[in-house]
């Protein structure tokens, strides 16, 4: 990630934000362009997805991709690749999300250092966040870091011929249907 070298406030970023087809991060006054994705990070992206919408039904849960922000005070504004939200306060912006209780990233190698270490510092800042959940490219490997009730985190690893659990949204499923349909 590589970030416009000056500051900028929150609100000239959603300014800017708003009027610009290539979408930005912004993270306490930096501003960083997106990277363009592989195939297979978006059919990563694109299964769990999948998954989340087909538990989820007509439930009061939503749940975004890649094009819609979580947002936490001033500090940062991301684009996670998935994420699910059921307060229905997040229901008011139709662009920027505060309260999700699940986010999951596809991790790419670019911003695989970033997301497991100071996007998840951020993130955790969220009280109602739940679980962050780390997607790799390159094996059949998740990590699910789920906040305990004494607000510390655990990570749980699951690996090939695992089933997933997301216990925040109460979603089991194979691993191996996370990895369908991607090439090598």
């Amino acid at each position: 990630m590589i970030a416009v070298p000056h500051y900028i406030s929150p609100k000239d970023y959603l300014d800017i934000e708003h009027q610009n087809q290539i979408r930005h991060e912004y993270r306490r006054g930096l501003v960083y362009a997106m990277a363009g994705g592989t195939d297979n990070h978006d059919r990563l992206a694109l299964n769990l997805l999948t998954l989340i919408n087909l538990h989820l039904g007509d439930s009061e849960c939503r749940f975004h991709s890649g094009n819609v922000k979580v947002n936490y005070q001033d500090e940062f504004y991301y684009y996670p690749d998935a994420f699910v939200t059921c307060d229905p306060r997040d229901r008011d912006n139709r662009y920027i999300k505060r309260y999700p209780k699940l986010i999951a990233e596809v991790l790419s190698p670019s911003t695989q250092a970033f997301d497991l270490s100071e996007k998840f510092d951020d993130y955790r800042q969220i009280e109602s966040l739940k679980e962050y959940v780390l997607i790799f490219q390159e094996s059949q490997r998740i990590e699910c870091r789920r906040r305990t009730s004494a607000n510390t985190w655990e990570t749980v690893i699951y690996g090939a011929g695992d089933r997933v659990s997301l216990k925040s949204i109460d979603l089991e499923f194979a691993i191996a249907q996370l990895y369908r349909g991607l090439d090598g």
